[in-house]
């Protein structure tokens, strides 16, 4: 699956997203909006993307996401944490269905022992829940942000291909 081209992940998403009826957001960090303009280069996203919030910046996870600033002082900003918060926040104020969030360390520098480079949290929310997972990217820049943006494309569409087999919408 890793070998399939961003591009055609995100025609699969779309594709389910508009079957289904199903609208998404995103919230990046790390990425820098690699998510929402990978989205957009496919004709036809405005009918499921309601939109996303590049917060890479705390002061903007907080204010613009929601995200609590104890959770931002207790865990940092590359937790699992504050990726659960950044997705709920994004899923509350786009009004979408499904939101995803991505939050981490993509390099070169940045990293410590405990949060090393390529360490990424990814995180997808639905008015059923939220989903976190842990990622920990060896590449450079470059492929760390697109790893971590296969991620957050692969979860959207997991989650949606399990909206759209249990008959409801999220």
């Amino acid at each position: 699956m890793d070998s399939e081209p961003l591009s055609r992940l995100v025609e699969r998403l779309q594709a389910r997203c508009l079957e289904r009826g199903v609208t998404i957001a995103t919230a990046e960090s790390c990425t820098g909006g690699l998510v929402a303009k990978l989205i957009t280069d496919l004709a036809g996203s405005s009918g499921y993307f309601r939109g996303g919030i590049v917060s890479y910046a705390n002061e903007v996870k907080v204010r613009l996401l929601g995200v609590p600033e104890e959770g931002l002082a207790a865990h940092g900003a590359v937790s699992a944490q504050v990726a659960r918060s950044m997705a709920l926040g994004a899923l509350s104020r786009t009004g979408a269905d499904l939101a995803v969030a991505v939050t981490g360390v993509s390099g070169p520098g940045g990293g410590s022992p405990g949060k090393p480079v390529g360490l990424t949290y990814v995180a997808v929310a639905d008015r059923a829940g939220v989903e976190v997972r842990r990622f920990a990217w060896d590449g450079d820049r470059p492929e760390n942000r697109d790893a971590s943006a296969r991620a957050a494309l692969e979860l959207l569409l997991e989650r949606a291909s399990a909206s759209v087999e249990s008959g409801g919408k999220t």
